[in-house]
């Protein structure tokens, strides 16, 4: 690095970017972690835990859908802060609203509210530093921003284990709205604000459908990261699940799960990040990623060893083999023109993790058929081959220069 820039590294616009960030996982993946003890509390029996749990996340995996697509307009027609500011704020509210829920259908309806809320965070952030930083710092910065927001997962699974579920939510609101005081010490993107005196068309999300260039560049974006959210939305929410019919003798708290989960998420998104720094490639890496995971999705539906250690090993295993996910985010930013960009990185991550929906239904369609392990195959080796195919066909963005619009 060149003097000066871990100054450049460490602005506030890449701060308030990992804060938000670390956060929007707090709250996300809060749900993973409470979902039995809060469905108990709501007096769902144990034969219903599965099923409920399954329904809760494909609500609050659609809330992430419909979200991506409003907040990554706003970021492209009103700004990277308002997106930034206005999706914490409606995540935090929701989610000290869930404190209170009393029902199961109350519980849908805010969790998919929060859904909403939660889709907006990452791509602005990210969107934003991409914009901020020079060239040959946005790798580093977005790995940073990626790196520090996982760390919520931990922070979730500590507060879980020492607060009733209703407070865990109280405080993840609470977070949230004390990140709003940042707001004054941000700016914004200078690229946008250049955008803004351009006749040029915002934040149109139907032109990524009008031009088949376009399109196929959208569609291949959203495809390499089907692997990262079976992980996190199959394997990891329904760890208890899978641990007792592996043969697991302890049983396996999703907490933990999620957090050695995200403790190797961490430690893949570090690793996956510089290694794109320094071999001056986005594709290689994530093709290397791709097929790690693979293999940890053997490693944990077959391990050789059914202790809780072990699986807990492979839980960090398969969180590190999705680390990716800042790449993948990258990779959709800077695919695209300053007059598309917030668009596409707020929508292409929530459409992943909004495939949850999807994965889901299959995974139940085939488990009825098959068993939970078959079905887990099955859904994640499609998953895989799916993402190598969408990665062959998208164009290497190492060192791209982003001050450009799409026609």
């Amino acid at each position: 690095m060149k003097e000066g820039d871990l100054k450049k590294l460490f602005s506030i616009p890449v701060i308030v970017a990992a804060l938000g960030y670390f956060v929007d996982i707090y709250d996300l993946l809060l749900f993973s972690i409470v979902r039995i003890p809060s469905l108990r509390g709501l007096g769902v029996p144990d034969a219903a835990l599965f099923d409920q749990g399954e329904f809760l996340l494909r609500v609050q995996m659609g809330g992430l859908l419909v979200g991506g697509i409003i907040w990554g307009i706003m970021g492209d027609k009103r700004g990277r802060l308002s997106v930034l500011f206005g999706s914490i704020l409606l995540y935090s509210l929701a989610n000290i609203a869930n404190g209170f829920v009393t029902t199961v259908d109350q519980y849908a309806w805010l969790r998919f509210i929060a859904g909403i809320g939660l889709a907006g965070e990452l791509g602005a952030g990210i969107t934003l530093v991409s914009e901020v930083l020079p060239t040959r710092l946005r790798g580093y910065g977005t790995t940073l921003v990626a790196s520090v927001g996982l760390l919520g997962a931990v922070l979730a699974n500590v507060v879980a284990k020492h607060f009733d579920w209703q407070v865990a939510y109280f405080i993840g609101g609470g977070l949230g709205l004390l990140l709003l005081l940042a707001r004054v010490s941000v700016f914004e993107s200078g690229m946008f604000l250049t955008l803004k005196q351009q006749t040029v068309e915002r934040g149109n999300f139907i032109s990524l459908f009008t031009s088949f260039d376009r399109f196929k560049r959208f569609m291949n974006c959203i495809l390499i990261g089907l692997p990262i959210w079976f992980t996190i939305g199959i394997l990891i929410t329904f760890s208890p699940e899978f641990s007792q019919e592996i043969g697991v003798l302890n049983p396996i708290v999703a907490g933990d799960a999620v957090m050695f989960s995200y403790l190797g998420l961490v430690a893949g998104d570090m690793s996956s990040g510089l290694l794109s720094q320094w071999f001056r490639s986005r594709k290689k890496i994530v093709f290397v990623f791709i097929l790690l995971t693979l293999g940890f999705i053997l490693l944990y539906l077959y391990p050789p060893f059914a202790t809780n250690t072990f699986f807990y090993f492979t839980c960090f295993c398969l969180g590190f083999g999705v680390g990716y996910w800042a790449l993948f985010v990258t990779i959709a930013a800077e695919q695209f023109g300053t007059n598309l960009r917030s668009t596409v990185a707020t929508t292409v991550p929530n459409f992943i993790r909004g495939t949850v929906v999807p994965l889901t239904f299959a995974f139940k369609l085939l488990r009825d058929d098959t068993g939970i392990i078959i079905g887990a195959l099955i859904v994640g080796v499609a998953t895989i081959l799916i993402a190598l195919v969408a990665l062959r066909s998208l164009q290497e963005t190492f060192g791209r220069e982003l001050n450009f619009v799409e026609d």
